[in-house]
């Protein structure tokens, strides 16, 4: 078979064939014999992180391809280190970076790459000993430069001052490469794109305000801001709202305050400062439920490359004497030291754990969980199971559940003993930590075993909770290929159990986030108007997942969802817990300015931790809403950033061939207009028009009184009929009585106004009386003198 591919020129089919049947001798001589060997080297790197389901197997082949990519005519240093970091070889990549430092430019530049490449794949645990191989030291300090040591020691003034120069280049290169590992660059250059670029819909969150009509709406609200300004550093909508703000009281309080740190995160810088007014000072001085939202804050602000700020978090863990301060002080220094490994640390939250009090226990559990994360520590795992095992609170028991997941992340078939053992266990909670350690132990790899054995769990455990974990956790496993999971969780979003219907919404969330698929959609749509209040809050939520940083060119079903959403969480009617997860919706799809997505995977394709751990925990907002904060750690800024030997960032300019209706931003909301009130005509009642006849008579003779008279020409007056008058006035009088009728005006606004014929008859007579008048007042004819006529 080998031959025949190797003679028709297969070679892609030649490697598939070696890494099923594990012919890595085969695998070597297929890419060797390529006419393009980084093209195939590329290929079966990428088979061997996504489809090789067996950890000793892939650890094998990488070894093989690491051998093969030093073996170059230019080796790729990049891919080996990516294989490196797999492997959990720091060493190694600092002998690489030691190699290159010294180098050209262009080496120089790829030592930069692979720095940032480092940083953003591999854990923090790793990241510290590459820096401490490099001899280079971050101060306690927060806000302060790194310390360098160079690895040669500069000689006396007898050294040349050639290699006096050398050595100092040397060391600006190593700050340079120190500051893109400890964050600081990295971070900087995020901060300063999220908040140039931020693109906040004010009015969304104005709406979520106004409908937030009791607590639970007033929280949902201020997640929600939180979510939508992630890493903005922008609070203008807190600062606005103060009194609003004020209305939250106990934990609501503490969710408020660590609000902030999910706004700022990732803003090291005088941190402590920002949050100085919150943080505890003096025992018993200011609110326990602000303190503790501080601390978690500082966590937050700091979450995976916390070495400055930890010191500090565990001074004051050690120090305060209330729960829910502790609370937050267990969370932040877990999220500072997430993957660190430190067993002091891990010590001290131990200790916390076994107070005994539920409050603590469950912040402690997660916080174990965050800081042995991945190491399948046997120690840690036998204390942790041991305690839930004696532990009477069920709040410990989540938490533990939580922090033994994480532990068991990405060790593949490593964690069956423990995960088989969890699973069989007769405590539901430990039953449904078994299921997210399967979760987390075969995230992103798709494991038929692994999702065959959760589907089962799905329909038939007799626990809900348990069935619900079951489902959920099939979507970490199909993260690298969502478009499996529609077809897996289908049947499931219509069973006869509502957990199980709200675990495949979110299942769907999970694995299609950011990707705006119709079919994903097409499930979760009818699900928002399912019987049961929380399946619709999970469709919410989901749909939101689904479609954050799509726009309606990219997916036409946008602006329904999003109308839906607004209608939900301004429906007085509505349940309270959908219009929380309507509420959270809006956060999630404006997500980090409207410039972050949902995403697992590095650029590498490596399982991005701190979003697998970010994703894990909001789940458990469910029993916690604190924990929601959580999600900002899945948020990754959609960005390409180019920089130069100096990591400055040069001017450059791209040309897209794509229309700009294809990357635009989604329309902001319009503010509602007001209407404006037809007027209608003035009702005009009939004494109205009897007033203006009657001023209409007086000002006629008015005016005929005060009016110059003229001087007529003598003649002698006609004589006048009395009689005849009189007959005509009767004449008058009965057509007038004849031709009565009610003339009637009808408006726009409704209102009539009817003119009777008694008021037109009343108006005619007073104008013939009016005329009578003028007539009889008018001054007489004087006549012509003229000689009397001859008398008989």
């Amino acid at each position: 078979m080998f031959q025949r591919c190797f003679d028709d020129g297969k070679y892609k089919q030649a490697v598939g064939i070696a890494l099923e049947s594990r012919r890595y001798d085969m695998l070597e001589s297929a890419i060797m014999k390529s006419d393009d060997i980084p093209n195939l080297l590329s290929y079966a790197l990428g088979i061997a992180m996504t489809l090789l389901q067996k950890r000793t197997v892939r650890n094998t082949v990488l070894q093989v391809l690491v051998r093969l990519y030093t073996n170059l005519s230019e080796p790729d240093y990049t891919n080996m280190c990516q294989c490196y970091i797999y492997l959990n070889e720091p060493q190694t990549v600092v002998n690489i970076l030691n190699k290159l430092i010294s180098g050209n430019e262009e080496q120089l530049l790829m030592v930069f790459q692979i720095c940032f490449d480092v940083y953003e794949s591999a854990t923090q645990h790793f990241v510290d000993e590459v820096m401490e191989g490099l001899g280079i030291k971050q101060k306690k300090e927060e806000g302060t430069a790194m310390e360098v040591e160079s690895s040669e020691a500069v000689k006396p003034s007898e050294e040349p001052v050639k290699t006096v120069a050398q050595d100092s280049a040397i060391d600006k290169k190593r700050a340079q490469v120190g500051s893109i590992l400890s964050g600081e660059i990295p971070i900087t250059l995020k901060s300063q794109f999220l908040i140039r670029k931020n693109s906040s819909d004010m009015l969304v969150l104005k709406n979520c305000k106004d409908a937030s009509r009791n607590a639970v709406c007033h929280t949902a609200t201020v997640i929600a801001n939180s979510l939508m300004h992630a890493g903005t550093t922008c609070d203008a909508f807190l600062r606005d709202n103060l009194d609003w703000l004020a209305k939250a009281t106990n934990w609501a309080k503490f969710t408020a305050t660590a609000s902030i740190g999910v706004i700022h995160h990732g803003h090291e810088t005088n941190a402590l400062k920002l949050m100085s007014s919150y943080l505890p000072k003096e025992p018993g001085s200011g609110s326990p439920y602000q303190e503790g939202g501080a601390l978690y804050a500082l966590g937050m602000i700091h979450a995976n490359h916390g070495a400055a700020i930890i010191p500090y978090l565990s001074e004051q863990l050690q120090t305060a004497t209330n729960e829910t301060v502790k609370h937050g002080g267990c969370l932040g220094l877990g999220l500072a030291a997430m993957t660190s490994k430190s067993s002091d640390i891990y010590e001290q939250l131990k200790n916390n754990l076994y107070q005994d009090d539920a409050i603590i226990g469950e912040a402690a559990g997660i916080s174990m969980g965050l800081v042995m994360m991945g190491s399948l520590d046997e120690d840690a795992l036998s204390d942790m199971v041991q305690y839930a095992h004696e532990t009477q609170h069920e709040k410990i028991l989540r938490g533990l559940s939580l922090g033994i997941a994480m532990i068991c992340y990405g060790q593949l078939e490593a964690a069956d003993a423990t995960i088989k053992s969890l699973s069989e266990d007769k405590d539901p909670v430990l039953r449904m930590c078994g299921m997210y350690s399967k979760g987390m132990a075969y995230a992103g790899t798709g494991n038929n075993k692994a999702i065959r054995g959760l589907l089962h769990v799905a329909v038939s455990d007799v626990n809900d909770d348990v069935r619900r974990a079951a489902v959920i956790s099939i979507g970490f496993l199909l993260f690298n290929s969502p478009e499996q999971c529609p077809n897996v969780v289908s049947l499931l979003s219509e069973s006869y159990n509502s957990h199980v219907r709200y675990g495949a919404a979110l299942a769907l969330g999970i694995s299609c986030a950011g990707s705006g698929m119709k079919e994903a959609l097409n499930i979760l749509e009818p699900m928002i108007n399912d019987p049961v209040n929380y399946v619709r809050q999970g469709a919410l939520l989901a749909s939101a997942m689904v479609l954050v940083q799509q726009n309606d060119h990219m997916c036409p079903k946008l602006k329904t969802f999003k109308e839906l959403f607004t209608k939900t969480m301004s429906d007085k009617h509505e349940d309270v817990m959908v219009k929380f997860g309507a509420i959270l919706a809006q956060g999630i799809i404006n997500a980090g300015g409207r410039n972050c997505t949902i995403s697992m995977r590095t650029q590498y394709g490596h399982t991005n931790v701190p979003s697998v751990v970010g994703l894990l925990v909001f789940t458990h907002t469910w029993f916690w809403f604190p924990l929601s904060h959580f999600l900002c750690l899945a948020f990754q800024p959609t960005y390409l950033i180019g920089l130069n030997k100096d990591l400055k960032m040069p001017v450059m300019k791209f040309k897209s061939c794509a229309k700009p209706s294809m990357y635009a931003y989604p329309p902001l909301l319009e503010p509602p207009k007001e209407k404006e009130k037809e007027k209608g005509s003035t009702a005009i009642l009939s004494t109205t028009a009897k007033k203006a006849a009657k001023n209409k008579t007086t000002a006629a003779t008015t005016a005929t009184t005060t009016a110059p008279a003229a001087t007529p020409m003598d003649v002698d007056p006609p004589a006048t009929s009395t009689t005849e008058e009189k007959k005509e006035d009767k004449k008058e009088d009965k057509k007038e009585k004849g031709d009565e009728e009610a003339v009637v005006s009808t408006q726009s606004t409704g209102v009539s106004t009817a003119i009777l014929s008694t008021t037109a008859k009343k108006a005619a007579k007073n104008k013939t009386t009016a005329a009578t008048t003028a007539t009889t007042t008018a001054p007489a004819a004087t006549p012509m003198d003229v000689d009397p006529p001859a008398t008989s």
